[in-house]
């Protein structure tokens, strides 16, 4: 392990969306009570490259399907000193609206993105609103586009991108969804974007309602669980506690976040 670059990894919230309990995991909740979501884009800064892993949705796109863009991603990314349209490499988790949007911001990167997602995202699932309606047309095709611009790089299953970080696709929530390891200072980190929407997905061992897939989405916490240091480096994509769990990147930023330091 000695060998690989320490990252510091960032979350940053973009967006949110007031929700009950009851619509979080499969099969409901007795309790029913307030549980949003928030959402995240996420930066893993090395030395020399940073990654961005996820570009959210626009306050157009939140406008239409009732989301609050809280701070625009890439005001976010700026508050930790990164300037978009420098970035050279951006990791797609999946192609749903809230982790595929954005492509104006990133003008000069290479998109990793697995070949079953662009499969999924292009195949006869989409002639089916239940299935194509976490995606947006918009953006599956902007995708192509950059595909034909020679600025996607495609993964199958498992491949390491740049020392210490590697890409682990796992499906279930959507059919080619990647998590993302990343070696830090305090062990290795698993954005788990949605492959668990909260920590309580995991914890009680109840699915987010939403998934191509359940068996995949039952066996990607199981393989999560082996990638990182321990649960505690397992990040949910969409729980406000994540927000709690570690501490500010900036003291002065409240929803901005530093993944290598948990608060204990």
């Amino acid at each position: 392990m000695g060998q690989f670059e320490r990252y510091e990894i960032h979350a940053v919230r973009y967006g949110h969306f007031e929700r009950r309990s009851g619509e979080n995991f499969l099969g409901g909740d007795t309790h029913d009570v307030p549980m949003p979501l928030d959402y995240f884009v996420w930066a893993i800064v090395g030395q020399k490259r940073t990654f961005i892993v996820d570009t959210g949705f626009d306050k157009p796109t939140g406008d239409k399907r009732g989301r609050s863009v809280v701070r625009p991603v890439d005001d976010g990314l700026a508050a930790i000193g990164i300037n978009h349209v420098d970035v050279s490499d951006v990791i797609i988790s999946h192609m749903h609206y809230d982790h595929c949007g954005n492509h104006h911001l990133f003008p000069n990167a290479t998109f990793h993105l697995q070949d079953a997602e662009m499969e999924f995202a292009t195949s006869r699932c989409m002639c089916h609103h239940a299935m194509r309606h976490p995606f947006e047309a918009e953006d599956v095709t902007t995708m192509v586009r950059r595909v034909f611009a020679g600025k996607v790089c495609f993964h199958d299953s498992e491949s390491q991108i740049a020392p210490g970080i590697t890409l682990h696709r796992v499906g279930g929530h959507s059919r080619g969804l990647q998590v993302v390891r990343v070696e830090t200072e305090n062990g290795a980190v698993v954005i788990a974007s949605d492959a668990a929407h909260f920590y309580a997905n995991m914890e009680r061992q109840t699915p987010f309602p939403v998934f191509d897939r359940l068996s995949d989405v039952i066996f990607g916490v199981e393989r999560m669980q082996q990638l990182a240091s321990s649960p505690a480096h397992i990040v949910p994509g969409h729980d406000p506690l994540v927000l709690k769990r570690f501490a500010r990147t900036r003291q002065d930023v409240e929803d901005i976040v530093s993944l290598a330091h948990p608060l204990l």
